[in-house]
């Protein structure tokens, strides 16, 4: 429950794994408010700029696409630049008071980085190339990490296996996953 007594959305589990020259982005389906399920077959994972860029969003739907929109128009000011885009979104999102409010967090990555970027100003790459948010990112985040780990193993298995691990534990994640791969 919220401070207000409302039931809160829950329910995004978003994760990138970048290895051997691949990076894929998967999300699940799964929108819940408070303990009841209210949709199963949500997009969380999308291309952008063309194609060249794949995001993923955590939090408020209309928040998210707001922040979508914000980064596309960025990107189209910054063309191959998702580093500078993101970062003068975040300086957008930090200052104007409309964008402050917006509750979401995104995952955006292009075929050079991963970022993960914040409403508190943070535009976060990982160290090992491996990014997750939402209610069951930290099961997620700790699949894909061990799995990338192994030589035998594609960007993309990481990804579906470590999400299929997150979605038998986190009761806000299912197993209805939308992925995109760069």
């Amino acid at each position: 429950m919220s401070n207000n007594g409302q039931p809160t959305w829950h329910g995004t589990t978003i994760l990138s794994v970048r290895k051997d020259g691949d990076v894929v982005m998967i999300g699940d389906g799964q929108v819940s408010l408070g303990d009841t399920v209210i949709k199963a077959t949500a997009r969380k994972v999308r291309r952008l700029a063309d194609g060249t860029v794949i995001g993923g969003f955590a939090g408020a739907t209309a928040d998210a696409f707001t922040l979508f929109e914000r980064l596309e128009a960025k990107l189209e000011q910054y063309p191959n630049q998702l580093t500078r885009a993101c970062v003068e979104l975040a300086k957008d999102w930090r200052t104007d008071r409309y964008l402050r409010k917006l509750e979401a967090m995104m995952l955006v990555a292009d075929k050079d980085v991963s970022l993960v970027l914040t409403g508190t100003g943070d535009v976060l790459e990982p160290d090992d190339g491996v990014i997750a948010i939402g209610s069951g990112g930290n099961y997620a985040l700790a699949a894909a990490r061990a799995l990338a780990g192994q030589k035998d193993i594609t960007a993309e298995d990481a990804a579906t296996r470590a999400m299929e691990i997150a979605a038998d534990i986190c009761v806000y994640t299912n197993s209805n996953f939308t992925m995109e791969k760069l």
